[in-house]
């Protein structure tokens, strides 16, 4: 008999659950290009004031977010920051320079995983250039940082960094698409974690459980201008409420992401007794070091096991619909050490 498929891929293969379903289906709706839809709206609201910031914009995915806030910081040609693997240099085919025109400068983990130190900041950011030389007007910080095996960066040293990136006269943009396990994993309250930038994306999908969604917050005024972005990249809702409301229940799962830290901490305990090298993850994601990364991946599917490759790791990510027998499973078809 074969064996159920365990996926660790992404915490993004999550389905909704029959609570959220209902939700969907009995959401308010309206034309949101037309008369902005009010489930919308009153999504778009909640998170904006999760997150500390005048308004927020629902958009279908975390890179149209990030897109979006990149082409509203630069100027075609400007230069920003963002840190080695980054997702908005990695992982977004290129948009950032593509279609928001940007000039990238990946900045090395100096800091810890997945994060500068505020020196290197400065660094980067440099005298001003002479007028052939190019403009530096942004940084792009990540957390909780994919790459950098789900690292949380303190809000200590956020606060360091905003402070080098304004004393240098940049904006500051924060991909927190899973800024909901940093905060979870701090005990703090998601504000707390975008102290001091001008812009924001966070997303639905990941971990939280909804089909699709992420928002992206700033002022008021990034808000109106991230609507008419939103709508020339493609991205109009009509009745929206049917999405906004799975993202209103997604808001309610923020807690139960500890669970899914202790899993990956089970996991990566279970793993480094079976002599695989990983990291100790500070949130959902577990990377591990191999000698031969087709063959251990080949050999995870070989017992049912899904992860997929990050940076020249497995990367694993626990999840609300894999369970502690699920991780328990996972380990026993590893076998012992």
């Amino acid at each position: 008999m074969t064996a159920s498929i365990i996926d660790l891929r992404s915490d993004t293969v999550t389905k909704p659950d029959d609570r959220m379903r209902a939700a969907m289906a009995a959401a308010e709706v309206g034309d949101d290009v037309l008369d902005h839809d009010p489930t919308m709206a009153r999504l778009e609201e909640t998170v904006a004031g999760l997150l500390g910031l005048e308004a927020a914009l629902w958009v279908p995915s975390g890179s149209m977010g990030n897109l979006i806030a990149l082409m509203l910081h630069l100027k075609r040609g400007d230069r920003f920051l963002a840190t080695k693997g980054s997702h908005v240099l990695a992982h977004e085919q290129g948009g950032a320079a593509w279609l928001a025109g940007g000039m990238p400068e990946p900045l090395p983990w100096d800091g810890g995983p997945g994060r500068p130190t505020p020196e290197t900041v400065r660094h980067a950011i440099g005298a001003p250039e002479p007028y052939f030389g190019l403009y530096t007007t942004l940084l792009c910080l990540e957390n909780t940082h994919n790459a950098g095996g789900g690292a949380v960066t303190p809000p200590d040293e956020h606060a360091e960094l905003v402070a080098a990136a304004k004393q240098g006269g940049l904006a500051v943009h924060l991909d927190g698409a899973r800024i909901w396990n940093a905060s979870v994993a701090l005990g703090l309250a998601p504000s707390a974690l975008t102290a001091g930038v001008d812009t924001v994306q966070v997303c639905l999908s990941k971990g939280l459980g909804a089909p699709v969604g992420s928002m992206v917050a700033g002022s008021a005024a990034f808000a109106a201008e991230a609507r008419r972005a939103r709508k020339m990249l493609g991205g109009g809702v009509r009745q929206g409420g049917v999405l906004a409301a799975a993202g209103l229940i997604a808001l309610e799962n923020i807690d139960s992401l500890a669970e899914d830290h202790v899993k990956a901490t089970t996991l990566a305990d279970g793993l480094r007794e079976r002599g695989w090298d990983v990291t100790q993850p500070d949130t959902n994601i577990v990377l591990a070091t191999v000698p031969d990364l087709d063959q251990a991946l080949a050999q995870l599917r070989g017992v049912g096991v899904l992860a997929v490759p990050m940076d020249g790791r497995v990367r694993f990510i626990t999840h609300r619909d894999v369970s502690t027998d699920d991780i328990t499973e996972v380990l026993r078809r590893l076998g012992k050490e």
